[in-house]
């Protein structure tokens, strides 16, 4: 069965920086866009960014763009979001999606048929 496993996460001051991974297993890696999504307390499931199986790339506007790069190994079937000057409203639980889609991303939750389990990042002031 398909399999998304995301590390990394943890408590980072503000202006620090994380690295977050999502190793994928049970897909073959190279056929699906992957994505990075996070989700508040009390608030809904938000589209961070994604990269096509060539590296295209797309982010969500104003709240991540010129801090977040997505990345992808695909011969280590894993995908990469480096976080940098990072801020208090970045804390949230951070989720690495697949879409059968190669060749392009999607900002919609609706977008992506596999979640991994989510990984805790607190940014703290």
């Amino acid at each position: 069965q398909v399999q998304l496993v995301e590390s990394g996460g943890g408590l980072v001051q503000a202006g620090g920086s994380l690295r977050l991974s999502c190793a994928a297993s049970g897909l073959i890696f190279s056929r699906y866009t992957m994505g990075w999504f996070r989700q508040a307390p009390g608030k809904e499931r938000e589209f961070v960014a994604a990269i096509t199986w060539s590296g295209g790339t797309a982010y969500a506007t104003d709240s991540v763009k010129g801090r977040f790069t997505i990345s992808r190994d695909n011969a280590k079937n894993t995908v990469y979001v480096q976080m940098n000057s990072l801020k208090p409203e970045d804390t949230a639980v951070y989720y690495c999606a697949a879409r059968g889609s190669p060749g392009s991303t999607s900002v919609l939750v609706s977008g992506y048929e596999y979640w991994g389990q989510g990984t805790q990042v607190t940014v703290s002031s």
